[in-house]
């Protein structure tokens, strides 16, 4: 009977090894399923959080021409005065006016010239008087010298002689002097262009009796204009002399010009110089006093561009999202340079063939998940 109970208790413990084993194995065959359940609960969540679809564009290098903006007034290269030159005379015809093309000699205005006809003819009979005298003196003194060998003269007598005979001949030249003067005041009753060029400014009246040195007429030389821009101290380096310039006006109007010179002058207000820009033929265009805005053409340089719907601004910042791994997106801040039709430069914070979110930017966040989606080429 003893061995048989000992049979049974060793059945009870073999019987529950073997259940023992039993719930292992069953572990063991059960463990892989909630590591699949808990892969389709991640999948599972991130399509939920799928917030958008979009298209994506990668960033490439390319070779855009360098622009520098500036702003400033379109003024005359030079302007001349014409005034008038003798005094106290009258106006008696005045033949042009603002906005005239003249040339250069082209008379402008006449004083009344009978005053100075007859100062002229006044002058010329003096000078015949004194070619008279002169003519006398000179003889005199050369019968004195002849006489001079006979003692019928001293030599005190022939020094008067010769003293009156150079006398007379300064007088002929001063009196030759005055008549050349009353000759050139003639000269100057006719107001004439100093040089070709617009009329930009009129001052003179019919009849008007004015003193020398008062102002009839402002005149742009040779209708010739020039951009005046301000541009930064620190752009010095960039603008020289011979770079080609676009201008836009106001009015719309478009024109073309180079850079003449630049102030040796930096304005200590502002911290800025000022370009001369010639302007050939501008005056057709536009008037002394337009404002214009310009671009000056600094040549091509390379530039890291993407589409400018991918640049996201925020807050005062740039920023464009990276597309990552499983289609998640991160948020990068970027520096923006310059444009150019729809496309935009990337000076930092990425590099060549990075694809970012291009269409649809605007609604994402940092981290979020999106379907990309094919779209037009970008």
């Amino acid at each position: 009977m003893a061995g048989f109970a000992d049979w049974r208790q060793w059945r009870k413990v073999w019987v529950l090894i073997g259940v023992a084993a039993a719930a292992l194995l069953g572990l063991w065959l059960q463990a892989p399923a909630p590591t699949m359940a808990a892969t389709t609960l991640a999948t599972a969540k991130r399509t939920a959080a799928v917030s958008l679809s979009v298209t994506v564009a990668q960033s490439r290098q390319e070779s855009w021409p360098r622009v520098l903006a500036a702003s400033g007034s379109i003024e005359a290269w030079e302007e001349a005065s014409v005034g008038a030159e003798v005094n106290g005379l009258r106006l008696a015809e005045v033949r042009a006016n603002v906005g005239d093309r003249v040339t250069r000699g082209q008379l402008l205005a006449r004083f009344a010239d009978e005053t100075a006809v007859a100062e002229l003819a006044q002058a010329e009979a003096a000078v015949d008087e004194a070619a008279a005298r002169e003519a006398e003196a000179a003889s005199n003194a050369g019968r004195s010298r002849s006489l001079i060998d006979t003692g019928a003269l001293s030599a005190q007598d022939l020094d008067q002689f010769e003293v009156a005979a150079r006398a007379a001949k300064a007088q002929w030249n001063s009196a030759k002097a005055r008549r050349d003067l009353a000759a050139l005041l003639l000269q100057k009753t006719r107001v004439v262009a100093p040089d070709a060029g617009v009329i930009s400014a009129r001052a003179a009246t019919t009849g008007a009796v004015v003193p020398a040195g008062t102002e009839l007429f402002r005149l742009i030389r040779q209708s010739r204009l020039e951009w005046r821009a301000e541009i930064a101290e620190g752009n010095l380096v960039a603008v020289r002399p011979g770079v080609r310039v676009e201008l836009t006006t106001a009015q719309g109007t478009t024109m073309s010009g180079k850079v003449r010179a630049l102030s040796p002058k930096v304005d200590a207000r502002n911290r800025t110089v000022l370009a001369y820009v010639d302007l050939p033929g501008a005056s057709r265009y536009a008037a002394a006093g337009t404002f214009a805005n310009g671009r000056f053409l600094l040549g091509d340089a390379p530039a890291l561009t993407l589409p400018q719907s991918a640049v996201v601004l925020r807050d005062g910042l740039a920023y464009v999202f990276k597309l990552g791994k499983e289609d998640q997106v991160q948020r990068l801040r970027v520096v923006t340079g310059r444009r150019q039709a729809n496309r935009i430069e990337i000076l930092h914070g990425l590099a060549v063939g990075v694809r970012v979110v291009a269409a649809g930017a605007g609604f994402l966040n940092d981290a979020d998940y999106v379907r990309v989606v094919s779209g037009p080429a970008l």
